[in-house]
């Protein structure tokens, strides 16, 4: 952590509000995103479809919206945005604690979603831009912050659970508004790369989708996204069926944190220091998909492993998914700051925040299409006698990843495009 400090402090003030400000976001949303769907279903005893479609509208309404987000910060600056959203998911937060009517209820899915449209584009454009040559440590550092959110979040979810959801939800409700004002308060403000330009948005969408490089790279990285949700679908069902448990999970979320936030910041500078970017891209979505071949393996040599009867039993049937784990996250810290970086470079930094927006908006589809054919495989795996199945297809995703881009970088689609002429900023 040393290090991670130390580089956090080597940034302006602007930059390590920022991180703070994700650490904070990640918190409050973790504190209570877990716990929705058995609030839902036990506390308020709604049918799972209705639970499913609950959820189902805010996860919409955040990927649906991304590029309308994104859009918006450039053309009406960044911290608008991020207020503006962190003031959405007050609300949407404040009413889930509250609520028992559907109606209510999916107001308040549909706002946490639409909140996390605004603020996710903005803060990465903000960040891109105050970092300057220095985005890939910057955003190392920001990862850090990001993943320590995800790991505290769930555990003070847990424990304000034990005495009520709608404290966790108020409690997660007033983290959101004390960092609203925070931010109005502490937060400079910073011009949208797009300022008073005189085209149309729908313009900049089209600029953007013409952008060939952007749009390879965009596609050639849509299926890391769909192994990095295995984490949190694909190998907790293992753990599951191997262990018969929840500790394995618990296990699981552990590795991976821990591992994000110890080693985020020296894996990267690492990287940087050996390879270029397109060879950190390359060689962290190959490790990504063969970071599913221990699952693969192991599915082969206990296609129908029975509960462990004791400690030995327990360790050798959690092996393999740590281990999984452990080579995923580890791919994931070398490949996501050249990632970030990545888009802003494509981007020229002339619509930052429509790239990130259209970029995550790509990311949601891949993720939804990609986690509907897991499902479809861990099924077919289970049906057919071959539960090594998914695993294999996964691996084999990570390597097509690792291809793709390998293919891009080697036809120049990696260099920058010109930044097109830009209408003068009105004043």
């Amino acid at each position: 952590m040393k290090a991670t400090l130390a580089q956090v402090r080597s940034f302006d003030g602007p930059v390590r509000l920022l991180m703070v400000n994700q650490f904070t976001i990640n918190l409050g949303f973790y504190m209570l995103m877990p716990y929705l769907a058995d609030h839902l279903s036990n506390d308020l005893g709604m049918a799972a479809w209705l639970v499913g479609l609950t959820l189902g509208v805010r996860n919409l309404s955040q990927q649906g919206m991304f590029l309308v987000g994104g859009s918006l910060a450039d053309r009406l600056g960044y911290k608008p945005m991020i207020l503006t959203g962190l003031g959405l998911r007050t609300v949407g937060f404040a009413l889930l604690g509250v609520a028992d009517a559907l109606p209510v209820l999916i107001v308040a899915s549909a706002l946490t979603g639409l909140a996390g449209a605004l603020f996710n584009p903005a803060v990465r454009a903000y960040l891109a831009q105050e970092a300057g040559d220095r985005k890939v440590e910057a955003f190392a550092a920001f990862n850090v912050f990001y993943q320590l959110g995800i790991l505290i979040g769930p555990l003070v979810g847990l424990l304000l659970g034990g005495v009520a959801f709608q404290l966790t939800c108020l409690v997660a409700a007033g983290l959101f508004a004390v960092l609203a004002v925070a931010q109005a308060k502490a937060l400079p403000t910073r011009r949208g790369s797009r300022a008073g330009a005189a085209e149309s948005v729908v313009r900049d969408w089209r600029t953007a989708l013409s952008n060939r490089p952007f749009v390879l790279f965009t596609l050639a990285m849509a299926g890391s996204y769909v192994l990095n949700f295995q984490v949190y679908l694909g190998l907790p069902i293992e753990v599951r069926r191997l262990t018969g448990g929840e500790l394995g999970v618990t296990l699981l979320f552990v590795v991976s944190g821990a591992l994000a936030v110890t080693g985020q910041v020296r894996i990267a500078a690492w990287a940087k220091a050996r390879w270029t970017p397109a060879q950190a891209l390359v060689r962290g979505l190959a490790l990504m998909g063969l970071s599913f071949v221990p699952m693969g393996l192991a599915a082969i040599a206990a296609p129908a492993q029975a509960p462990p009867a004791g400690p030995l039993d327990y360790t050798m049937a959690i092996t393999p998914v740590l281990l999984s784990t452990a080579l995923l996250t580890i791919a994931t810290l070398v490949t996501y700051p050249f990632e970030m970086a990545t888009i802003s470079t494509l981007g020229s930094n002339a619509m930052v925040g429509t790239y990130y927006g259209l970029y995550n908006t790509v990311a949601g589809i891949g993720i939804a299409a990609g986690n509907t054919l897991t499902g479809f495989a861990l099924d077919a795996g289970r049906d057919i006698g071959a539960p090594s199945l998914p695993w294999w297809t996964l691996a084999a995703v990570g390597i097509a990843c690792a291809l793709a881009v390998r293919a891009v970088a080697r036809s120049g689609h990696l260099t920058p495009v010109p930044e097109p002429p830009r209408e003068p900023a009105r004043t």
